[in-house]
């Protein structure tokens, strides 16, 4: 926790640097954000430095869970100190959006908060993705969550085809690409024509499939300059994908990606998906009809297929910008992309979500209970990438599924029972239980999350914060018996 702090204030001094380069006049604010987080996690390291180096499997969960939330109240400071938003209900919603990667806001007018906080914004963000790196290639595969193990066979661990047989080297690979990745994107989206400032921004919530832009009307912002949207659109694309699947791209092993069979279900469900909402969007909408005189070819159609293409990838991967009110592209696109909402990215990668991997081996294991139906004898194992998949590894899926179906249900009680409509109950209970940021009814693209209840605040971060941490690793700890003696 105390190593968390150190990095988490580290990161504070930067964004008060930030403030310092942009005369934004809260840089000394910002400096005592971090200087109080720095100090915090200096006391806690030097009290605790005499103990136990082993991890046992329960310190695993409560390091995991009581992490992001110490991250996320210590993370409400530059907010609180700059009184860029002065309450710690709502400061604390906006930290956990941020950790979480959901991108939800409570910030109605973005443009107008100092640069330094706004990069503070948009670091949650990247710190978070690069947290639910480590999660995935690390700790929850060692835990078993929810059929984690899967990715646990592809990354760590020695092997011909493995990356590292070092956890840690493999965690510092992935963080190189991760690095890179942001660094292209920015340089990419500066010559595209976005000014720096907000080109860093947008990389870093673009790679952690967070959200947060700097702008009020998020990408919608650069409608008139589709190659920033397009470039976007690619590193949605890279930051929903495996991040060892890069690692074998850069190492010239493109026959792994291709064989890889959660690649291509992610990849062939976004060009279906993107392909059925662009001819609806063409054929039922009036979108880009403003740039009939427009120099790039096919006009209308051209503008029809990007918008839909960025908005299945925001939704699938749960980045959440956006460039357009997908809510009014019919009632049937609505309910569409509502649905989208529960698909999330491929498993190691910052998406959020119920993660392609699950829901493949669950559709793998529902056409072959037709057959043990015929054959109840015989033995049809569940294949996955080629290999047989333990059974206890498909009862853990399909226990997560289950699990994340209550936690949805109870989710829109919950937040009916707190006042709202029943559209926007359900869109808030996908949309944060999913880390996706925009929702349905008064929490949509167009919306924020400033108009909640307070109780509704406090119960939207609880959704975000277990989406993110895959359930199990939150909900175990609510349990009696996590609690007795071994």
């Amino acid at each position: 926790m105390g190593l968390l702090l150190l990095v988490n204030g580290g990161f504070m001094l930067l964004s008060a640097l930030v403030s310092v380069l942009y005369h934004d006049g809260v840089a000394l604010e910002m400096l005592y954000a971090g200087l109080t987080t720095l100090t915090l996690g200096g006391a806690l390291m030097l009290s605790t430095k005499r103990h136990k180096k082993e991890l046992q499997k329960r310190d695993g969960y409560i390091i995991v869970s009581f992490g992001w939330v110490v991250m996320s109240l210590a993370g409400t400071l530059p907010y609180l100190f700059t009184q860029a938003i002065p309450t710690f209900a709502d400061a604390f919603f906006e930290t956990m959006s941020g950790y979480t990667t959901t991108g939800a806001t409570i910030l109605n007018d973005v443009e107008i908060i100092p640069k330094g906080v706004l990069f503070w914004r948009s670091i949650t963000h990247w710190i978070g993705g690069m947290g639910i790196i480590v999660l995935a290639i690390a700790i929850l595969p060692l835990l078993g969550i929810g059929g984690m193990q899967l990715f646990a066979a592809e990354a760590p661990g020695p092997g011909g085809d493995k990356l590292h047989p070092r956890i840690t080297d493999t965690a510092k690979r992935l963080w190189l690409i991760y690095v890179g990745y942001t660094i292209i994107e920015t340089i990419l989206l500066k010559v595209a024509g976005m000014s720096f400032f907000d080109a860093l921004n947008h990389s870093l919530s673009t790679l952690s499939t967070g959200g947060f832009s700097t702008k009020n009307a998020s990408v919608a912002h650069w409608n008139g300059q589709p190659i920033i949207q397009y470039i976007i659109i690619v590193f949605m694309f890279l930051a929903g994908t495996n991040f060892v699947l890069s690692y074998f791209a850069f190492k010239t092993k493109f026959r792994r990606i291709l064989l890889d069979t959660e690649f291509k279900f992610y990849a062939l469900s976004i060009l279906g998906l993107s392909l059925a909402a662009g001819l609806i969007i063409y054929f039922k909408t009036d979108i880009g009809a403003e740039v009939s005189g427009y120099v790039m070819p096919f006009g209308r159609l051209e503008a029809s297929f990007r918008h839909a293409v960025f908005q299945v990838l925001a939704v699938v991967t749960t980045t959440g910008f956006v460039t357009a009110d997908f809510t009014q592209w019919t009632a049937f696109l609505t309910i569409f992309f509502f649905g989208m909402m529960f698909l999330g990215g491929s498993s190691g990668s910052t998406s959020g979500g119920i993660k392609i991997v699950r829901h493949l081996i669950m559709i793998k294991n529902g056409i072959l209970e037709f057959k043990r139906a015929l054959h109840p004898n015989a033995i049809l194992p569940v294949r996955y990438n080629n290999k047989a998949v333990q059974q206890p590894i498909v009862y853990n899926i399909l226990g997560f599924f289950i699990l994340y179906m209550l936690a949805f249900i109870m989710g829109v009680l919950v937040f009916s029972w707190l006042g709202l409509d029943y559209k926007t109950a359900l869109g808030g209970a996908a949309s944060t239980l999913g880390n996706v940021g925009p929702a349905l009814g008064d929490l949509g693209p167009v919306e924020t999350y400033a108009k909640l209840p307070v109780a509704a605040k406090w119960w939207a971060s609880f959704l975000m914060l277990i989406g993110r941490l895959e359930l199990f690793t939150v909900l175990i700890i609510f349990t009696p018996f996590f609690w007795r003696n071994r």
